[in-house]
């Protein structure tokens, strides 16, 4: 009988388990050949993979994986990371203090105010409850309305909200319309709806003008109708005071610029964190998300900025990400965004080891659900992942359980390909779930 000396024994289990390791890249490596590298739609774009194994805390697979890319949506990961950390258990729906017979309030940018998907709204009740004036202390908003780098010939698209201190409605109205009137909800105070003519040919349509909130109604026929949800131009704070003034005559609608002491104002909370969360991940709502970044920035410094709360968290919190990242905005509008694959494997491990799993899984869409809602239908509760798409680029990261049980932490990043996103989605799908049955 041969017997090995423990440092003997040692090196041989190291030299199995490096054998292994290997051995295991390069089964995904086929797999990756077979599914994405040879597919029509990826092939002359540019790929990155990244394949972690959460259980044994290594990289299983790396392709391109330290290179940058443009995330998309993928972005919203980190954002999440922010409200995840910053915002705590339940959103700061509104903060007032009262003095000498007057409610002061402070807005907080929180984006669930008369929005359509929240029946219950506290602060809406707390108004209606109070009989006393309501005037608004001017907000420390410290950032544009739109995004670096927004492409901006999409002004007219719900998923371009303008971001501001008070949102309302989500920031669009909400227009119906027939070749006889318009409905809105809600009606813009001081803005113009009209029934415009169309010329032949032309499609149906509902147009805001860019810098005003004056919507035009473009239909072929009389009897054709249409519903649209269009952003308002929010003025800051002042389209959602006067909204709100029509329905509660004691809001004021004008700001204040005063000082009240932070630490001695009354807080009413709004919604669970995790139910704005979930909604931003599943739907991919940009809104939320660039709200959700404004609200962590504002209880975290002070004022409104997504810039330096970015700076902070990637100064602080984020300090020992694999490579330096380009994050501009919260919901990965912007093309300026560059991240790596393995950034997003970092802060989707991140995410799994600060707030557990099972509430990520609650969080993120599995197969069927949102912006997964045509592909893993058959896997069902075994990826929980976030997409991402602009045009010629698409993004998916997220967790994937194996056949065996194991838990891996994934991000695929596909830039610059020519075809629409739906052959890439399905190829990353084919490839992930063929990752899924072989461990």
């Amino acid at each position: 009988m041969v017997r090995l000396s423990l440092n003997t024994a040692f090196a041989f289990s190291m030299c199995i388990g490096i054998l292994t390791s290997c051995t295991v890249s390069q089964q995904i490596h086929r797999q990756a050949n077979e599914y994405l590298f040879s597919d029509a739609a990826i092939q002359n774009g540019h790929l990155g993979i990244c394949i972690y194994d959460a259980d044994n805390n290594k990289y299983l697979y790396n392709h391109q994986a330290d290179h940058y890319f443009i995330p998309a949506s993928n972005t919203k990961l980190f954002t999440l990371y922010a409200g995840m950390s910053i915002l705590g258990d339940s959103l700061e729906g509104l903060q007032y203090k009262i003095l000498k017979d007057t409610v002061f309030a402070m807005a907080t940018g929180d984006p669930t105010l008369h929005h359509s998907l929240f029946s219950y709204q506290p602060v809406i009740d707390f108004f209606k409850k109070n009989t006393l004036p309501v005037v608004w202390i001017k907000p420390r908003f410290q950032t544009n309305y739109y995004g670096k780098g927004w492409s901006w010939d999409d002004y007219n698209e719900a998923f371009v909200s303008e971001r501001n201190a008070l949102p309302i409605y989500g920031n669009v109205t909400k227009i119906e319309a027939n070749g006889q009137s318009i409905q809105a909800t809600p009606r813009v105070p001081n803005g113009a709806y009209q029934i415009a003519a169309n010329n032949p040919g032309e499609s149906n349509r509902i147009e805001r003008n860019k810098n005003e909130n004056v919507f035009s109604v473009y239909l072929q026929k009389k009897t054709d109708s249409l519903v649209k949800e269009v952003p308002f131009v929010t003025l800051g704070s002042q389209t959602a005071m006067e909204i709100l003034h029509q329905e509660f005559p004691s809001i004021l609608p004008m700001e204040q610029n005063r000082n009240l002491p932070a630490a001695n104002m009354n807080i009413i909370h709004s919604q669970p964190s995790d139910s704005v969360f979930s909604i931003m991940m599943h739907r991919s709502d940009n809104f939320f998300a660039e709200q959700t970044l404004l609200m962590a920035s504002n209880k975290q410094l002070g004022y409104m900025d997504e810039t330096a709360l970015i700076d902070t968290l990637v100064q602080y919190h984020l300090k020992d990400l694999p490579q330096p990242i380009k994050w501009v905005d919260g919901s990965g509008l912007s093309r300026y965004n560059l991240f790596t694959p393995q950034s997003f494997v970092y802060i989707l491990n991140k995410l799994n080891t600060e707030f557990g799993i099972q509430r990520m899984k609650a969080i993120l869409p599995t197969g069927g659900e949102g912006s997964l809602k045509q592909y893993y239908t058959e896997t069902k509760g075994y990826i929980f992942a976030k997409t991402g798409t602009l045009s010629n680029n698409s993004s998916l990261s997220g967790y994937l359980y194996t056949k065996k049980g194991k838990l891996f932490v994934f991000s695929i990043m596909v830039n610059n390909y020519l075809s629409n996103a739906t052959p890439v989605r399905k190829a990353i799908e084919n490839f992930l779930m063929s990752v899924r049955e072989r461990y």
